[in-house]
C-alpha cells in the first residue's frame, strides 16, 4: 500500500460513556488507522497503536506489539483498555477469508478476556440479499465473529473510501492517469457510494462514545451515488485529462486483475478480490448514522480534490 500522510480531523464528540477512554487501534499503521489514531488523541482518548513492529511505528499514540493471529500478544496489548478498533483485513492473500475469520475469532476472545466494553469495526457496504463477493462475505463474517466473545460490536460499513494511499482510490486515480482510452469490463457500470477518508474517521471517532451505537451496524457514505465509470470520468475532468471509456463484456475477473497489475500499483491478488466485489452494488440502505452523528459529508468532487492535495504534499515531503 502507498504511504499516506496523517490527516487531522476537527471533531466534536458527543458526551457518552466516558470523557476519556483507553483505546487500542488494531491496524494503526494502515490507510485509515494512521488517520484515526491522531483523531482519537485529539478527542481526548489515550491511544494504543497496535503493530507487529512497534520499533518502526512513528505515528500518534503509544506503540504496542500485537498480532491478530497471536492471542498472547493481544492479551498484553488489550490489557486495561476500554475499547478497540479493528481495521484489519488481508486481501493480498489468496486465503484471506480463512485468515480473516481466524484473526477475528482470536481478537474476539482476547477482547472478552480483557473486559472490553466495545469493539468498533470498519466493514463493507453491500446488500445481504445480493450474491455478495468473497470479499464482502468475508467482511460480514468478520462482523459476526468479532461479537462471538460477547463484547458489543459497532460496525461502520463503507464502500469506496477516497483518500491518498487507499487501494480503491489509488486504483481509480492511476487508471485515469495512465489510460486516456480504456477498454473496461462491465463492472464499471456498477454503482457505489464513495466517502472521503476524513468523514470515515469522523464517524469512527463519533460512534465510540454513543451508547446507542453498541451492537449495531451502520451504513456510511458520501452524498453521491456513482457508477465506477462516472467516478473515473469526474477524476479526469478535475485533473483536465482526456478520458474515453469503452465497456466490453470480454474481460474476465482474472484478466481484469492482470490488466490492473500492469497499469497500477495494485497486485494481482488484491485486484482480483476488489474486482470480484465491484460486481456488487454498494450503496447505503439505511441512514441512521446521520441522526446519531449529524454532519454533511464531503461530496465526491471535493473528496477527490482533498485526496489529490494530500498526494501533492506527500510527494513534496519525500
Amino acid at each position: 500500500m502507498l504511504d499516506a500522510p496523517v490527516a487531522t480531523v476537527a471533531l466534536t464528540v458527543p458526551v457518552g460513556e466516558s470523557a476519556l477512554m483507553k483505546v487500542l487501534v488494531a491496524g494503526s499503521s494502515g490507510f485509515v488507522g494512521r488517520r484515526l489514531c491522531p483523531a482519537l488523541e485529539q478527542a481526548g482518548h489515550a491511544v494504543r497503536a497496535m503493530t507487529r513492529r512497534p520499533e518502526k511505528y512513528h505515528g500518534a499514540g503509544k506503540a504496542v506489539h500485537g498480532d491478530v493471529h497471536d492471542v498472547e500478544s493481544l492479551s498484553t496489548a488489550l490489557a486495561g483498555c476500554d475499547a478497540a478498533y479493528y481495521l484489519v483485513h488481508s486481501l493480498d492473500n489468496a486465503d484471506f477469508e480463512q485468515r480473516d475469520a481466524e484473526a477475528a475469532r482470536t481478537f474476539a476472545h482476547a477482547a472478552a478476556e480483557a473486559g472490553l466494553r466495545r469493539i468498533v469495526y470498519l466493514g463493507g457496504l453491500g446488500d445481504d440479499a445480493d450474491d455478495l463477493s468473497a470479499h464482502l462475505r468475508s467482511r460480514r463474517e468478520v462482523e459476526d465473529l468479532l461479537g462471538s466473545g460477547g463484547v458489543p460490536v459497532t460496525t461502520l460499513r463503507a464502500g469506496i473510501i477516497v483518500g491518498h494511499g487507499g487501494i480503491s482510490w489509488e486504483m481509480t486515480r492511476q487508471l485515469v492517469e495512465h489510460l486516456p482510452i480504456m477498454i473496461a469490463p462491465l463492472w464499471v457500470q456498477t454503482r457505489t457510494q464513495p466517502i472521503a477518508v476524513a468523514d470515515v474517521v469522523r464517524y469512527l471517532v463519533g460512534v465510540l462514545e454513543i451508547p446507542e451505537a453498541a451492537g449495531r451496524a451502520f451504513d456510511i457514505g458520501g452524498p453521491d451515488i456513482l457508477a465506477y465509470v462516472d467516478m473515473m470520468r469526474r477524476v479526469a475532468a478535475i485533473q483536465g485529462r482526456p478520458m474515453l471509456i469503452i465497456p466490453v463484456p470480454l474481460l474476465s475477473p482474472q484478466l481484469s486483475s492482470l490488466w490492473l497489475s500492469l497499469v497500477t500499483d495494485v497486485d494481482v491478488q488484491t485486484g482480483r478480490s476488489l474486482i470480484d466485489s465491484m460486481t456488487n452494488e454498494v450503496v447505503m440502505r439505511e441512514h441512521s448514522i446521520r441522526r446519531l452523528i449529524p454532519f454533511e459529508p464531503l461530496d465526491y468532487d471535493n473528496a477527490v480534490l482533498q485526496a489529490l492535495g494530500e498526494r501533492v504534499k506527500a510527494r513534496r515531503r519525500s
